[in-house]
């Protein structure tokens, strides 16, 4: 079991970058659906601050409390609440968000346990109509890592799932003070609008 709390107090976490990740700053420049955005996974809310400073109302949520204290350190005076919070048994409002941001979070459930569960709560969390972004490390990096493209596209299937793209991008990662790039994916898709998806 990975000790998170651990990795975010000696800020250890191979996500934590100092910056956005490219593939996730470069979606910003276009503009994101609003005015509610859920940041799924959120580590220290670099992303979440970002948004909030746009003026988006941004909640936050991450299974560490250590992740969760610095978050809100950051987030001080914006339009952002955080949360701690289980990925795979969340308590939030339904169908409530209009974008929905998942940087790594998708990933790490395939890899340990508990993605099934993620995967069913996702579609109830995104109004109709609203975006799913998801970041995600891709099997071509080797070790462990098994997301493909394939993978992606049974996961976020119609009818709940419509207008998927899938993007091949870089992921970066820092190890023992090294910088790290790695193949990945930027999932786009958006839930479905009819009634009974």
């Amino acid at each position: 079991m990975i000790d998170y709390d651990e990795l975010y107090r000696t800020g250890t976490a191979p996500w934590e970058i100092g910056r956005l990740q490219p593939a996730i700053a470069a979606l910003l420049e276009h503009g994101v659906r609003g005015p509610r955005v859920l940041d799924l996974g959120c580590g220290t809310g670099d992303l979440a601050v970002i948004l909030a400073r746009r003026g988006y109302h941004v909640t936050g949520v991450d299974i560490s409390p250590v992740a969760i204290e610095k978050a809100r350190a950051k987030a001080d005076g914006l339009t952002a609440t955080f949360e701690v919070q289980d990925a795979t048994a969340l308590t939030l409002p339904k169908a409530h968000y209009d974008t929905v941001f998942d940087c790594g979070l998708l990933h790490n459930l395939q890899r340990h346990g508990g993605l099934d569960a993620y995967l069913t709560q996702l579609p109830t969390l995104v109004e109709p109509g609203g975006f799913l972004y998801v970041l995600a490390i891709s099997a071509a990096a080797g070790g462990d890592w098994g997301v493909t493209r394939e993978l992606l596209t049974a996961w976020f299937a119609a009818p709940t799932w419509t207008n998927n793209s899938i993007k091949d991008v870089e992921v970066l990662a820092t190890v023992g003070g090294e910088r790290l790039t790695m193949p990945g994916f930027l999932l786009r898709t958006s839930r479905s609008a009819k009634p009974g998806s």
